[in-house]
């Protein structure tokens, strides 16, 4: 039972006891907090968040303060610095409503002095107290400030009293008479001149309290004089939005006319081509079926050409045929008669002086009237030449009609040639 007793006591001590005993040595210092450890001989140790801090019981105290930024925020109302052209003041009221962050400095001696004079307060007097400051600071700003650089802080230029007076400090009036050190490094650091002269304001009573000032955010800029240029504005602003409309509308609209209109060039200039091509069509139908009347008087022509030239040809042929035959009759007429007078001769050089005069008196009765009618026509005109007397000459003309005559008369009357031209067969000649 004794050496259960003293395992149990051994394992209350491990688990229980030692860490007890460890804890209260040794704290959790939650982020965003500092603890502040102070010894009994007035040394002091801080600890910031995350992490642990080192205390021994009865021989330290400490506390926990936050080290989150404090949001706060003012509902400021004042005048401001405006003046007329004269110079004369014309102070225009105004309310800004803006929310400002501070928080406990870094260094270890204003974090003692944010844990003696500011977190030892209540939480509403933390508050109130920062709020007091903040705002007197934002109305001493808004008595150095116009109305202009209010509206619009963050494009207005820096009031000139923040850039005389050097490169260290600057004395800027505050309100009624107050002296207030600027420092010139901050002005160049920041571009809103409410939140520099509110942070040159309020950075000794901050500092004082272990606090440092982040940022100064305005919210909204209240004043008469700002309402009516916010109605012009948004006047001015409905104005540009009908003005665009319309214009947008005109635009619109121009854009559907010249739509329309291209429609309608497009349109015009689709008749205008169908005509013109009705007009082309018309153009080469007319010259097709004059191409065609064209080609049909040709063909006529051609045809009556060929048909002149086969009406020729049948004429030349009928023509050849006819000289031909009438060649052949002429040549059969020729070589009959031809045969004939040769057939003639030779009789008359067989049959000899006594066939000649046998046919002159077996023709005498036919010889006499047409020598009569010969020598009757005949007009002899005689010539005596080469020593021949002129009734010798008479006698051989008449003796060669007489005998012309007799030669006619014996081809064709005397029966040489029978009726279709052909020579009659020489008679034998007689003998002698």
């Amino acid at each position: 039972m004794t050496s259960l007793y003293l395992i149990a006591a051994i394992l209350i001590g491990v688990f229980i006891v030692i860490p007890g005993i460890v804890a209260s040595f040794l704290r959790n210092v939650e982020a965003g907090s500092i603890r502040i450890v102070s010894w009994l001989a007035g040394g002091s140790v801080i600890y910031r968040g995350p992490g642990k801090s080192k205390e021994i019981p009865l021989l330290t105290t400490g506390t926990t303060i936050s080290s989150k930024v404090i949001n706060v925020d003012l509902d400021i109302t004042d005048q401001t610095a405006d003046i007329d052209d004269s110079g004369i003041p014309r102070p225009i009221k105004v309310r800004v409503l803006a929310s400002a962050i501070v928080s406990v400095g870094d260094s270890d001696t204003m974090i003692k002095t944010a844990a003696n004079r500011f977190f030892s307060k209540s939480d509403a007097d933390q508050v109130n107290t920062l709020t007091d400051l903040l705002s007197s600071s934002g109305r001493r700003a808004i008595n150095l400030l116009t109305h202009d650089q209010l509206y619009s802080a963050r494009s207005a230029p820096t009031p000139r009293a923040l850039l005389e007076g050097g490169a260290s400090t600057a004395l800027v009036p505050a309100e009624r008479g107050a002296n207030l050190p600027v420092h010139a490094d901050v002005v160049e650091d920041e571009d809103d001149p409410l939140a520099v002269i509110i942070r040159k304001a309020c950075s000794r009573e901050l500092t004082d309290l272990g606090l440092v000032f982040n940022s100064l955010n305005i919210k909204i800029v209240q004043s008469e004089v700002a309402e009516a240029r916010r109605r012009q504005s948004a006047v001015e602003a409905q104005a540009n939005a009908e003005i665009a409309t319309a214009q947008q509308t005109r635009r619109a609209r121009e854009a559907q006319l010249d739509a329309e209109r291209a429609i309608s060039d497009k349109q015009r200039e689709l008749e205008q081509t169908r005509a013109a091509n009705a007009a082309l069509i018309a153009q080469a139908e007319a010259k097709k079926q004059d191409a065609l009347a064209v080609q049909r008087t040709s063909e006529l022509d051609a045809t009556q050409i060929a048909q002149a030239k086969a009406d020729a040809e049948r004429v030349r042929i009928e023509a050849l045929a006819a000289a031909e035959a009438e060649a052949i009759r002429i040549r059969t007429i020729a070589d009959a008669t031809a045969e004939s007078i040769r057939k003639v001769n030779e009789a008359i050089a067989a049959g000899g002086e006594s066939y000649f005069r046998y046919k002159q008196i077996e023709l005498l009765p036919q010889l006499g009237p047409a020598i009569a009618d010969a020598l009757a026509q005949a007009k002899l005109v005689t010539i005596s030449s080469g020593g021949e007397s002129a009734p010798e000459a008479t006698t051989s003309s008449i003796t060669g009609v007489i005998q012309t005559v007799l030669a006619a008369q014996l081809v064709g009357r005397a029966g040489l040639l029978d009726s279709n031209g052909v020579p009659e067969p020489t008679p034998p000649a007689p003998k002698r």
